[in-house]
């Protein structure tokens, strides 16, 4: 059997107390209501020969090779199909079925190539391995598919073949596309033998609709669907079981491999975030870590105009810990800081802020999250009273109504996203509530019930307007809020006010009233309604503000606390959650407590023994403004790219050319390490030991594939830093770092490797009261007691379109590519997205004499870029929208010094801009007499 395919056993059993007894071949067992005879059968240690059943899609009794004979019953039915009953007994070897199954099978191998040469050398076909198991020793019929046995083979897509000539059309593909990927891009052509597998009604894989994700490759029992890399290298031969690098949705995967090479990622199907699912990213786009751009050895220079020179470690781990002390004692304890990264696991955060407040000796400790998810930390602590979303992804399931907002989950989120559109299908509602036409808002047989269209920066307006329908129209769960909140009636009386209406905000955000209040009524009547949102959220001068604006219409509908419901942040990259929970805010040690609780700092003085001071250090921007001022001099940089991603680049620059040290610990020489003077190679996710957690708050295990290719782990790095600079801070192996973790933050204090590995993965909080973690959040009482209503008036933001900028520009993800792009554009992953576009309506392009593929200028009144214009009615009139993924492009170059009030998140999502052609058309003769349209 190929490590890719799993045991299958047919539908699994249904959830529920109830329990039947059944024979199978003589052998007794009980197994719950609703199971099938296949899986019965498997559970009592009998397997049954089959081909379309898998364990991960729903029965569907095609390929007939489960056959079973039933005491009593006429016929031989499909095993997969057939739910077990009280007493039944089941043969599953009999003269008959064996007669049956070989007549199956010669037909399928009578249209394969039985001697398939790639099937035999990988091991990898059900096929063969079934027509031996049911006894097949010769095919009566020839190859009647001659023509299907000589189709030419699709090798467009990047990742993996598609052999039709060994396709036996079971459709298991298609069916895994459906059900689990829910993209819906194959289909079987043709009839009898002229029956194949097509990708969008023909086109080569890389041009039709599929994504990518795998689930084909996953689920096809021939080699007809295999990756190239199993071509190329052979079958793996051992496993490491890890958790991927990506995005926050934390998925736990397979890694294969042969010898000490890495075949594939292969999803693991008891991973508590994905369940066997994948994106094109995790699946697929891991040859970063081996691309030759890694850098492996440290290097120093002294002056950014200088060259870099290789050196040891000890010179490197010198350099920086000298450099550092001798800049502290010119300029003083503050001039110093660090920044964590999202990218790496809990225990090399920890250690990162550890060391800044410990061995620097202040808070300038900040992370990546403050230009994304700071909001999220600030809005929910204030309401709910811990800074996490409050489900888990199994919980969409049970969701009757789901609020998509400021996010765009297939290409942010693509695994979770496949989650959603199954329960779309199944017939919940959804609405989405974003500037642009996300893929969500109609995608086959999906289509939102309503999409409100939003003007960017108004999203507070909003927030406040469908808390209006609710509160004046007696749609509040009084029973919900009486026992559970506080602060409701000032909060009600504040939302019932007519400037809170929809009629009234409607000439501010652009929604009309109507279709807000209908969307009013269907959140807060549905019975079980889902928030999910992301950086169109938080990415705003009021992030904060809208953050506890969605809390409080969940708490005023009741939709806390149980499955189906909450208030739930797609966390954009693999750690931001944990970067967050491990202390990496200048105001904040692990476990969200305040510097300044002098009980708090306490336990970690003991524990360090060093004092730590009581006032919070240094923001990100705070840092900049500093350096430029000159009194912020030298800065660690854990795997961020700063000049590519923070706002405002020329801003960044500006600061990162005034410091005096800059010290950047990566995996390839970036943007921002074109300003260090010293680089410190790190580690991939293949080399780390340690913990990522996701957006639900689930910590996984992340172990190594592969010994660290510089020779050292980046823990160890940063201890060794911190060691020189005289302070000790050893470990000899993360699950120290771990156990540390876990002694002084409550959330994390039943967390351990030892428990990570037995349970696979638990959700924080995790300790005396709940053992094996917490899956819903707020269940009998919020983290701070009772939730809290907060006020949230609409403050437009200063960032507006004016006759010299008279566009908004909007920014995002896209499903091919990941933040900065720096793993990414390293991968075979730039055949999808080459280079970012800028999506413009047609009439705005129409206006300004753009043509689809043209380049244009896009300028703000901070910085100017030129990128190729993509003409889409995605956007309304007067929005454009790009992704920042190629630094070529460098979408921050335009997006301003704007912030959120309360944690200064940039206001990525509103930035006024003109667009204008590069290089002007040469008229043509048709068109050389034409009145130019005068443009703003």
């Amino acid at each position: 059997m190929s490590l890719l395919k799993e045991p299958d056993f047919g539908t699994p059993a249904k959830a529920g107390p109830a329990t039947v007894a059944v024979e199978v071949d003589g052998l007794p067992v009980t197994v719950p209501e609703g199971t099938s005879v296949l899986r019965a059968a498997a559970l009592s240690g009998i397997e049954i020969p089959k081909l379309c059943a898998t364990d991960s899609l729903e029965a569907f009794g095609s390929c007939r090779l489960c056959l079973v004979e039933i005491d009593g019953r006429k016929g031989t039915p499909a095993s997969c199909t057939t739910p077990v009953a009280e007493g039944m007994r089941v043969r599953t070897q009999t003269p008959r079925l064996e007669k049956l199954r070989q007549g199956v099978m010669e037909l399928y191998i009578s249209d394969h190539p039985l001697d398939c040469l790639t099937c035999a050398a990988n091991g990898d076909c059900e096929l063969q391995d079934m027509s031996g198991a049911v006894g097949l020793r010769q095919v009566r019929y020839g190859y009647e598919g001659a023509n299907h046995l000589g189709q030419e083979k699709d090798t467009s897509n990047p990742y993996f073949d598609f052999d039709p000539s060994k396709c036996i059309a079971c459709s298991r593909c298609v069916r895994a596309c459906d059900e689990i990927q829910g993209t819906l891009a194959l289909t079987i052509e043709g009839r009898g033998f002229g029956s194949k597998v097509a990708a969008s009604a023909g086109e080569l894989f890389l041009d039709s609709e599929c994504v990518s994700c795998g689930a084909c490759v996953q689920a096809c029992p021939t080699a007809t669907l295999e990756e190239k890399s199993v071509v190329d290298l052979g079958m793996p031969g051992r496993t490491v079981l890890t958790t991927c690098a990506y995005c926050g949705v934390g998925c736990s995967f397979k890694a294969e491999l042969r010898g000490d090479e890495l075949v594939r990622m292969v999803p693991y199907k008891d991973g508590g975030a994905n369940e066997g699912h994948s994106c094109v990213k995790g699946r697929f786009a891991f040859g970063y870590a081996t691309h030759p751009d890694r850098q492996l050895q440290p290097m120093l220079r002294e002056s950014i105009d200088d060259e870099w020179r290789v050196v040891g470690w000890d010179t490197a781990i010198a350099h920086v810990a000298g450099r550092m002390r001798e800049i502290q004692a010119r300029h003083g304890v503050g001039a110093i800081g660090g920044i964590t990264s999202s990218r790496c696991t809990n225990e090399e955060v920890y250690v990162v802020q550890k060391m800044v407040r410990a061995a620097f000796g202040n808070n300038n400790v900040d992370t990546c999250a403050r230009v994304c998810h700071s909001p999220t930390g600030y809005g929910l602590k204030q309401t709910f009273g811990t800074s996490a979303g409050t489900q888990d992804f199994r919980s969409v399931a049970k969701a009757d109504v789901l609020v998509v907002i400021g996010a765009n989950p297939t290409d942010g989120h693509p695994v979770f996203a496949s989650r959603m559109k199954r329960r779309l299908r199944e017939g919940a509602k959804l609405i989405v509530i974003d500037p642009r036409r996300i893929d969500l808002v109609r995608t086959p047989h999906i289509e939102a019930t309503h999409h409100l269209q939003l003007a960017p920066g108004t999203n507070v307006a909003l927030v406040n307007a469908l808390a209006h329908v609710a509160v004046t129209e007696g749609l509040v769960d009084r029973s919900f809020v009486d026992e559970r909140c506080e602060e409701f009636d000032q909060w009600a009386e504040f939302i019932a006010r007519q400037e809170n209406s929809p009629e009234a905000t409607e000439g501010i955000t652009g929604v009309p009233a109507q279709e807000l209040r209908a969307a009013a009524r269907l959140y807060a009547t549905a019975g079980n309604a889902a928030i999910y949102y992301g950086l169109g959220v938080t990415e705003h001068s009021q992030g904060s503000t809208m953050v506890m604006g969605m809390a409080n219409l969940a708490m005023a509908t009741g939709n806390i606390g149980r499955e189906g419901v909450g208030v739930n942040p797609l966390r954009g990259q693999n750690n931001v959650q944990g970067s967050c929970d491990m202390g990496s805010f200048p105001h904040e040690l692990s476990g969200y407590r305040h510097i300044s609780d002098d009980a708090v700092r306490t336990v970690f003085e003991d524990l360090w023994g060093r004092e730590l001071l009581a006032e919070p250090g240094l923001r990100i921007p705070n840092m900049f403004d500093a350096a430029i001022d000159g009194s912020f001099r030298a800065l660690f940089v854990q795997g961020e790219d700063i000049a590519q991603s923070d706002p405002n680049t020329r801003h960044v620059t500006a600061a990162l050319r005034a410091m005096d040290l800059v010290v950047v610990q990566d995996l390839f020489l970036n943007e921002t390490a074109k300003f260090a003077h010293v680089f410190l190679p790190g580690t991939s996710f293949l080399e780390k030991d340690g913990t990522f957690t996701n957006a639900e708050r689930r910590i996984n295990r992340v172990r190594p594939v592969m010994k660290p290719k510089s020779g050292k782990h980046e823990w160890e790095i940063v201890c060794e830093i911190a060691d020189a600079m005289g302070y000790p801070m050893a470990y000899g192996h993360p699950r120290e770092i771990m156990a540390e973790i876990a002694a002084v933050t409550p959330t994390f204090a039943g967390v351990s490797f030892e428990k990570l590995d037995r349970l696979g993965s638990v959700q924080w909080p995790c300790n005396d009261k709940a053992p094996e973690g917490t899956p819903i959040m707020h269940v009998d009482g919020f983290v701070r007691g009772k939730g809290r209503f907060v006020p949230t008036p609409f403050v437009p933001t200063s960032e507006r379109s004016t006759r010299k900028f008279p566009l908004i520009l909007t920014t995002g993800r896209i499903l091919s590519q990941y933040n900065v792009g720096a793993q990414t554009r390293r991968t075979a992953n730039v055949a999808w997205h080459p280079e970012d576009v800028l999506e413009i309506h047609p009439h705005d392009a129409e206006v300004r004499g753009i043509r689809d593929g043209d380049e244009v200028t896009l300028s703000s009144r901070v910085g100017e870029t030129s990128l190729h214009a993509l003409l889409s009615d995605r956007m309304p009139v007067g929005v454009v929208y790009t992704t920042f993924h190629h630094p070529v492009t460098g979408a921050n170059v335009v997006t301003t010094e704007n912030s959120d009030w309360a944690t200064n998140c940039p206001e990525y999502k509103v930035t006024a801009v003109q667009i204008g052609l590069k290089t002007p058309h040469v008229p043509s003769a048709a068109t050389a007499g034409a009145v130019p349209v005068p443009v703003d």
